[in-house]
C-alpha cells in the first residue's frame, strides 16, 4: 500500500447531524515506532495499514497507550480510506489481532461479519441492577452477552450502571456483557441500546458491533426483525457518545444467522 497522505481522520458509526460515534486515525503505511505515533494522532484510536490489495487488507490497532488487537471501528475506517482510492474491492478479508474478518460494501456502508447467533431464554433476578422483571436473554456471536428489555427510551437512558452489580449479574450468568434495549429509537432507528461490559474492561461501550449482533439474534427470537428487509438500524444510546449501527442478517426459522455489523465512516480532514 502506497499513498502520499500520512494520516486521514474519520468518524465512524456517527448518527446523521451528531459528533457521536468513534474517531478515527488512519496511517497509510505501518512504518517507524506505531505505538509513538498513535499517542501522537490525538485520537483514541489509531490504525495501521500493514498491506492491502484487492481482496485483502491488514491492519494493526493502537490506543494511545497499547496496541489493542482488533476493532471493528478501526477497520470500518481503514476500509472507508481505502475504497475512496479505489485500493480494495466490495468484498475483501481484514486481516487485524491474529483474525481474518470478512467484510463488504453494502449500501455505501462497510460491513463486518460477526456469524451465527445463538440465543436462549434465561430467569435472572435483574434488581440489583436497578430494573423489575426476571427475564432475559443470553445471546452470544463468540461472546455471551445478557440482553434485557426495558420498557421506553426514557428509561434506556436514564439507568445509572452500577458496574459493580453488572460484574455481579454477568458472573451469576455466565456472561461477559450486559445490553439494554428497547425498540424505535431516534434517527428511523429499529431498537435502541445501550451495552456494558466491566468484566470486559469497560463500564459502557459507545459502539459495540459484537453487542449489537447479539442483540439482532434476540430480537429474532423474539419475531421483532422485519420480514421484508434483511438489514436494520440501531442506536446506541451511551450518554454524550450516541452511535449508529447497521446489520445485516438472514432469517431462519430457528434464528438469525449471518450477522454483518457495520456503518458510515465519515472523513473529518478532507
Amino acid at each position: 500500500m502506497t499513498s502520499t497522505e500520512t494520516s486521514a481522520r474519520y468518524r465512524v458509526l456517527s448518527p446523521p447531524g451528531s459528533g457521536g460515534g468513534k474517531t478515527v486515525t488512519v496511517f497509510p503505511d505501518a512504518s517507524g515506532d506505531l505505538q509513538a505515533r498513535a499517542a501522537g494522532s490525538g485520537t483514541p484510536l489509531s490504525v495501521f495499514i500493514e498491506s492491502a490489495d484487492a481482496a485483502g487488507v491488514t491492519l494493526r490497532v493502537f490506543t494511545p497507550t497499547r496496541e489493542k488487537g482488533s476493532s471493528d471501528s478501526g477497520a470500518l475506517a481503514a476500509l472507508s480510506f481505502l475504497q475512496a482510492q479505489g485500493a480494495v474491492l466490495d468484498v475483501v478479508d481484514v486481516t487485524m489481532g491474529g483474525e481474518v474478518v470478512p467484510a463488504q460494501l453494502c449500501g455505501g456502508e462497510w460491513l463486518l461479519r460477526q456469524g451465527d447467533v445463538t440465543v436462549r431464554e434465561v430467569g435472572a433476578d435483574l434488581s440489583p441492577i436497578g430494573l423489575t422483571g426476571g427475564t432475559a436473554w443470553i445471546a452470544s456471536a463468540g461472546r455471551p452477552n445478557l440482553a434485557v428489555e426495558v420498557p421506553d427510551l426514557a428509561t434506556l437512558d436514564d439507568f445509572a450502571p452500577d458496574v459493580d452489580a453488572i460484574a455481579s449479574l454477568n458472573r451469576t450468568t455466565d456472561t461477559t456483557g450486559l445490553i439494554l434495549f428497547t425498540m424505535g429509537g431516534p434517527n428511523r432507528a429499529d431498537v435502541s441500546f445501550r451495552a456494558f461490559g466491566p468484566l470486559r474492561g469497560f463500564q459502557e461501550d459507545g459502539a459495540s458491533s459484537n453487542m449489537f449482533a447479539c442483540l439482532v439474534g434476540v430480537l429474532g427470537d423474539l419475531g421483532r426483525l422485519p420480514t421484508t428487509t434483511n438489514m436494520i438500524r440501531g442506536a446506541q444510546r451511551r450518554l454524550g457518545a450516541p452511535s449508529r449501527l447497521t446489520a445485516q442478517f438472514t432469517l431462519e426459522p430457528d434464528g438469525v444467522s449471518d450477522v454483518w455489523v457495520g456503518g458510515r465512516a465519515e472523513r473529518l480532514d478532507s
